[in-house]
């Protein structure tokens, strides 16, 4: 028997194969089971066809074998089109054939309910036995359109076979997967490769997004999801995707239940699992599509190949209102529509007299009757300011037939010589469409999707401008703790972990509580230590700026308590004695360990009222100072870190050395870590450093415990 390939020369094999077993291929072309081999035969595929059907000698005239064992060669890749009753014999045969893989079309498995999915678990056991990949099952196949392979059934071929081009579409769903490349093909991308990945028995949708950002004939990749199975599986393609300068934008729907779970800090109920996904996404420079037009649009616009090298752009418009929603949307997307400089105004006032050169700049409709002006006009853009990008609203003009040559004429002419993406809003008919695009530029027919593509296109520049940071050694992990920490526990760990800590006292009498304050000098601040009381000002439990010795004994009995009549039950650890903290910006770091991607850490405005506002964004663990450097700017409390209404600017150096510094503990004890929350994490002025002032931190109950923990350590 020959021995399967495995890994990605498998999947080679199955997505660009030389020869195909059809088992179960029907004479009639319009039956799922007959559609594959009638495709294949259309687009003039080269290789073998070896249709698989013990009751026919023939198969849309081709011979027709009784059996897999029959077929003269070993294919490289079987199409299982067999009802799910069948499914599990054609694959054993399959695999004893020595097939690198197979598409399972057939339904009813994982889907279907509890016997569904111990089939599906069987098929899934034979194939690795043999060593053999399994698309599916559940999945509508995929095709290359380079090579005439179309392993696929889906209803969106009988409108034609697509052309190859620079995309591929990698989608979880089939028939959302044929939906988004005949949206391609209708904006006039050619898409080379759409994989469909069904249930996942075994290839999921982040290994061939893997395997296809390597294919050098791919620009850009769609990717559909509704879950993701191997968080770091699909990080490790989006890096390999990233470094190779590829795009990937990314649909993603659906949400976890096991994500949003509610637990007791802060941090956890946060971070539900459709937040973690997109911050990910954006972490490993994915673009998160909003919408199948919203992804093909970004994927069109990528296709160009051309990536700005700074989000400046330069608004042309014959119309007020549409300069306008240019410039809104600009703004909206995070581009910068800056004025236009000053020379540049004097010369086009001199072209124009009739027009005001602002930016948006209306060039009214005098350009139908003299085209010329558009072209002095761009010239004086692309030479005469620092716009990386020039966008044009030109609403019905191209409808005229006369009127839309002469425009494009003249916009060839005023870019010429210069690298400015060109990016078009219009209406026009196919035709003069695909005409302006020859000429180089891109064409959209609503200003808000000309400025999103843009922004995506400057998102990628910027993520592929990015070199891939040099990770920092993690910390030693920490034995698994007996139970919760309290806070004394859990700041002794981050201290530990390098976060900054004030000097602290756990006094266990009004006297030790004094004592301390003595030492400390004052004021002083106090509050209730417990591991059964996680926040403890919603109890009262926290004074500040206790003045004297005198208060500090009254504060210990208060507290005290407080923490008794409040959590009867609760342990009571003491009462910690602090210097009071300078002034500086409450923040709150915390960490989440997410079942998809494990630890993530999140940042944002902290305080008491951090769940309502909920001003937070998120990294998955480990990163650099760089990557937390990038987190500070996305939330609401960049502003009163640069230093809002006269404060001073806080030290963000240190707060993004903190934040690298989570992120390395938090990967190095994920195996034993729930949450972590630093609420608040004080940003003192800059040069003066942080401190994290309260801290929580709790054990997984699912975490192995001291003895499995030492086992883990040894090996």
């Amino acid at each position: 028997m020959t021995v399967p390939a495995r890994g990605a020369e498998a999947l080679t094999r199955m997505f660009q194969p030389r020869s195909v077993a059809i088992v179960g291929a029907s004479d009639d072309p319009a039956r799922i089971s007959g559609r594959a081999l009638r495709f294949l035969r259309e687009a003039g595929f080269a290789g073998g066809l070896y249709p698989v059907n013990p009751r026919r000698e023939t198969v849309q005239g081709l011979r027709a074998y009784p059996s897999v064992a029959d077929i003269p060669e070993v294919p490289d890749v079987g199409l299982i089109a067999v009802p799910a009753a069948m499914a599990l014999d054609a694959v054993r045969d399959c695999a004893a054939k020595g097939m690198a893989g197979v598409y399972v079309f057939s339904s009813g498995f994982s889907e279907a309910g509890v016997e569904g999915a111990k089939a599906q678990a069987e098929i899934l056991r034979v194939a690795r036995e043999a060593g053999m990949r399994v698309l599916g099952p559940n999945c509508l196949g995929a095709f290359n359109s380079e090579i005439g392979f179309f392993g696929m059934f889906a209803t969106s071929l009988d409108r034609g076979l697509p052309s190859p081009g620079p995309v591929a579409v990698v989608s979880q769903s089939g028939a959302h997967g044929q939906h988004i490349a005949y949206m391609a093909r209708q904006r006039g991308l050619g898409v080379t490769y759409c994989i469909t990945t069904g249930n996942e028995m075994d290839v999921d949708a982040a290994e061939v997004l893997d395997w296809v950002v390597r294919q050098p004939d791919v620009k850009v990749v769609m990717v559909y999801a509704e879950g993701v199975r191997d968080g770091a599986r699909l990080v490790s393609a989006l890096k390999t995707a990233r470094a190779l300068k590829k795009p990937v934008v990314f649909m993603k729907v659906g949400s976890s239940a096991a994500g949003a779970r509610a637990v007791s800090s802060h941090t956890s109920a946060l971070a539900g699992a459709d937040a973690i996904h997109d911050a990910v996404l954006r972490q490993y420079g994915a673009w998160r599509a909003v919408s199948t037009q919203d992804q093909v649009d970004i994927a069109y616009a990528c296709a160009w190949g051309i990536y700005p090298a700074s989000g400046r752009v330069g608004l042309v418009s014959v119309s007020g209102g549409g300069g306008v929603q240019m410039a809104d949307f600009a703004e909206r997307f995070g581009l910068d529509a800056a004025p236009m400089p000053e020379g540049a105004r004097a010369k086009l006032r001199e072209i124009m007299p009739h027009a005001a050169p602002e930016n948006p700049f209306d060039v009214t409709g005098q350009i139908v009757n003299d085209a010329s002006l558009m072209e002095r006009a761009l010239r004086v853009l692309c030479t005469d300011t620092d716009y990386d990008v020039l966008a044009g609203y030109f609403t019905t003009v191209a409808l005229d037939r006369g009127a839309t040559g002469r425009l494009r004429d003249a916009i060839l002419k005023g870019t010429e010589g210069h690298d400015r993406l060109i990016v078009l809003c219009m209406l026009a008919d196919p035709e003069t469409v695909r005409a302006y695009e020859e000429a180089g530029f891109l064409v959209y027919e609503d200003p808000y999707r000309a400025m999103a593509a843009v922004a995506a296109l400057r998102f990628f520049a910027e993520s592929f401008a990015r070199a891939e940071e040099a990770a920092a050694p993690l910390p030693p992990a920490c034995a698994r703790p007996g139970g919760p920490l309290d806070e004394v526990a859990a700041r002794r760990l981050l201290a530990e972990a390098g976060l900054p800590v004030l000097p602290e006292t756990l006094a266990a009498s009004a006297d030790e509580a004094a004592a301390a304050a003595d030492a400390m000098g004052y004021p002083v601040a106090m509050k209730i230590v417990s591991p059964d009381i996680a926040h403890k000002t919603e109890i009262g439990g926290v004074l500040l700026n206790v003045a004297d010795r005198a208060a500090v004994r009254a504060g210990f009995d208060t507290l005290t308590s407080r923490a008794r009549d409040a959590a009867p039950g609760a342990r009571l650890s003491g009462i910690l004695v602090t210097p009071m903290a300078r002034k500086g910006v409450e923040t709150i770091v915390g960490v989440t360990v997410d079942p998809t991607f494990g630890p993530v850490v999140m940042f944002g405005l902290g305080g008491v009222f951090v769940e309502v506002f909920r001003d937070v964004c998120f990294r998955a663990a480990p990163f650099g100072v760089e990557e937390a450097r990038a987190m500070i700017p996305e939330t609401k409390a960049a502003s009163l870190l640069a230093g809002a209404r006269g404060a001073p600017a806080a030290d963000v150096e240190a707060l993004a050395h903190a934040l690298a510094a989570v992120s390395r503990f938090a990967a190095a004890n994920a195996h034993w870590l729930d949450s972590i929350d630093i609420n608040p994490f004080l940003v003192l002025p800059a040069g003066e450093g942080a401190l994290a002032l309260d801290a929580v931190i709790v054990p997984s109950p699912d975490a192995p415990g001291d003895a499995a923990d030492e086992e883990r350590k040894a090996s």
